[in-house]
């Protein structure tokens, strides 16, 4: 089975081809990055607009590189939710579109749940039960895959994301857009001993997370130098402080592995790209018995292909939509099955 997929939920205008959720016969990325830099951050209706230019382009150069027709394609699935309303009802309409006029079955996709999927693109030998860490600009779920449409949270983050938290503290140090990637090179030039940050938990919920104290230990740490007059390395305070979160992140993650007997573990979402990250999890993984998962580079962030891949197993559970399908901002990862 072969579907188009479409993803427009952020800042990335991306159509992809993929067969049988596993095997991508083409994978295009339209990313706005230079053009939102300039503001620090994505500009929601800059993006929305964008999209609108790019979407016809990239969907037909996706048909052109795989060597389908539209003919040939089985079914469109789309990103739906969550992300920002405007860029989301971009992708959702112009699908809803392309499947009347085509005539194919339209899927609707949670855009974590394909994060999720990038694993199944990245290693085709992998099948649920698994337990997933997803962790991306705005969400950080400990997730247990129970089945391709199943999943269960068992943690998530009581206020900012982990990417969130990335990012925010590389503005602060004057990183360029996209704060969080750029810290992550600059950190491993960095003693991430030099600067003791806290170690945050969530009290009576030890699979929870919460980074906005981390921030905010970040903050007024530059504050009070430049108040001070101290000067502060900013490569060891991004390998500082790369270090507390991913050891925040990794603890929970490994704590619900040992709580639910999972052998198999895997990482989605834009932060799966760390690199400290991935190393301490290889480690972790590797003394603790378990299997460990990493997307390939090219899947962590926002891509179709990976909406393409949990659409083929939404479609097999019976999940359609039709043309009133709208977007949401907000939706769990964990909807019952048949919904949106």
């Amino acid at each position: 089975m072969i579907l188009l997929g479409i993803e427009s939920s952020c800042d990335e205008t991306a159509a992809a081809v993929v067969e049988d959720g596993r095997q991508i016969l083409s994978s295009v990325v339209a990313s706005q990055i230079e053009r939102h830099r300039v503001f620090g951050g994505v500009v929601p209706e800059i993006a929305s607009r964008l999209h609108s230019e790019a979407i016809t382009g990239v969907v037909q150069e996706a048909l052109s590189q795989s060597g389908k027709q539209l003919s040939q394609i089985d079914g469109i699935a789309v990103t739906c939710a969550p992300g920002l309303i405007g860029a989301l009802l971009v992708g959702v309409n112009f699908a809803k579109g392309l499947a009347l006029s085509a005539g194919l079955p339209l899927v609707p996709v949670h855009h974590l749940r394909g994060h999720v999927a990038s694993n199944y693109l990245t290693s085709p030998s992998l099948t649920p039960p698994f337990l997933c860490l997803v962790v991306s600009g705005g969400h950080s779920h400990i997730v247990a895959v129970e089945d391709y449409t199943c999943l269960r949270v068992l943690g998530r983050t009581r206020d900012d994301a982990a990417g969130e938290a990335f990012d925010k503290a590389a503005r602060a140090m004057g990183i360029p857009y996209p704060g969080g990637v750029e810290l992550d090179k600059i950190a491993e030039g960095g003693n991430p001993q030099a600067y003791k940050l806290p170690q945050p938990h969530v009290a009576g919920a030890p699979l929870d997370y919460s980074f906005s104290g981390l921030k905010t230990a970040v903050l007024n740490l530059l504050h009070n130098a430049k108040q001070k007059g101290e000067e502060v390395s900013i490569p060891d305070l991004c390998a500082s402080y790369r270090q507390a979160v991913v050891a925040s992140l990794t603890t929970a993650f490994m704590k619900a592995a040992e709580q639910t007997g999972m052998k198999k573990l895997a990482v989605a979402g834009g932060v799966s790209a760390n690199r400290l990250l991935r190393r301490e999890l290889g480690a972790l993984c590797e003394k603790a018995g378990k299997e460990l998962y990493l997307p390939a580079l090219p899947l962590c962030g926002d891509n179709a292909a990976m909406i393409a891949s949990q659409g083929y197993y939404e479609y097999l559970a019976g999940n359609r939509a039709g043309a009133d399908l709208n977007a949401s901002p907000n939706m769990p990862i964990d909807f019952p099955a048949g919904q949106p």
